[in-house]
């Protein structure tokens, strides 16, 4: 006589939480926050609704352990790099930058920061949950690199605060086009020859002139 199938959910406890994030983060990226049921992601975990309550008791705290689950570990080892290197700014950033999209390739986690940014105003405690844990930090981590440049004479003397702005944004646009033109475009974006080309530019603006005081 066949054994009969166990449930998903009797697994190892530790492992539920990280499952349930996982399923989280592939229903926010489908549906956008709004539209993502509990139900649903429960359901796609392998969990009941009872047992996601015991590790998240809402939607907006499990929105936030997606988010520092996937995106401020991307953060953090751009931190880490910059307190290690010895190596010039230019090169700092370089690698920075090429570690983004390779991070979240293939991955769910590009359509988080569109989500922010077309559901920021019906949820703005978690916009501001994003700004200050994502935005912000990663704000300080490239005026750091920037400001380390040109104490090092690598760099001219720019505005930090707009450079930063500036450094992102080609990112910040091929994640939205990733997730909404992208699939009428007929042909794939090549996000790291985008970040090549962007470095090209963004380097030979930052580099002090051979010679200038």
């Amino acid at each position: 006589m066949p054994r009969p199938k166990r449930p998903r959910w009797r697994r190892r406890k530790e492992a539920r939480p990280a499952e349930i994030i996982a399923a989280a983060l592939e229903s926010f990226a489908e549906r956008g926050f709004a539209a993502t049921r509990l139900e649903d992601i429960a359901a796609r975990a392998g969990v009941t609704r009872g047992t996601l309550y015991l590790y998240f008791p809402s939607k907006e705290e499990l929105f936030k352990a997606v988010v520092r689950q996937s995106i401020v570990p991307i953060i953090a080892r751009g931190e880490a790099m910059v307190a290690n290197s010895h190596e010039p700014s230019a090169e700092l950033l370089r690698k920075l930058l090429l570690s983004i999209p390779m991070a979240v390739a293939g991955s769910p986690v590009s359509a988080i920061p569109k989500l922010v940014l077309s559901e920021a105003r019906n949820f703005p405690d978690l916009a501001r949950f994003y700004l200050r844990e994502v935005v912000r930090r990663g704000r300080r981590l490239l005026k750091a690199i920037i400001e380390r440049g040109i104490a090092r004479g690598e760099f001219r003397a720019v505005d930090r605060d707009h450079v930063f702005f500036s450094v992102m944004s080609p990112l910040l646009l091929a994640m939205l086009w990733k997730h909404s033109l992208e699939p009428y475009d007929g042909k794939r974006l090549d996000v790291q020859a985008l970040c090549r080309a962007h470095l090209d530019v963004l380097l030979n603006g930052l580099r002090k002139p051979e010679g200038s005081p």
